[in-house]
């Protein structure tokens, strides 16, 4: 073992340990208080204004998947839990799909998700505006 200035022996280095990440689950009690929680596809079709992000369920059928990822391809689609899970958090009863508003504590909540992101929307890209032969001096 050296004892010059610049060797570091790695086992004798301390470094601390990577906290674990919280579960995302510790937040869900806040989103029934707060109300950013959006029940049902029809519900969230009329809400898109104050939509964060959606999440549905794994045991939703294929063909409701593919429905859920075309009427929400502007917003991000999470696909965790089940609807029993969905009803063990929320107490809501055989729901598949649910929406956050938007919020500080959706924002939380998706970062937690993320994970588990299956539809990132694409952001649209602005082209930029070109002056028309009229408006150009000569």
């Amino acid at each position: 073992m050296s004892t010059e200035p610049g060797s570091a022996d790695v086992s004798r280095s301390i470094r601390p340990a990577p906290e674990p990440a919280k579960p995302v689950e510790r937040l869900f009690p806040f989103v029934l208080k707060t109300r950013i929680l959006i029940v049902g596809r029809d519900t969230l079709r009329h809400s898109k204004g104050r939509l964060h992000f959606v999440l549905i369920t794994e045991d939703i059928a294929a063909s409701s998947r593919a429905e859920v990822l075309a009427d929400f391809a502007h917003y991000p689609v999470v696909q965790h839990y089940t609807a029993a899970d969905l009803e063990k958090f929320f107490g809501i009863r055989g729901a598949k799909t649910v929406g956050f508003a938007k919020s500080g504590l959706a924002q939380s909540l998706y970062a937690g998700l993320k994970q588990h992101l299956i539809h990132q929307p694409v952001a649209a890209i602005k082209k930029p505006v070109l002056p028309s032969p009229d408006d150009r001096k000569e």
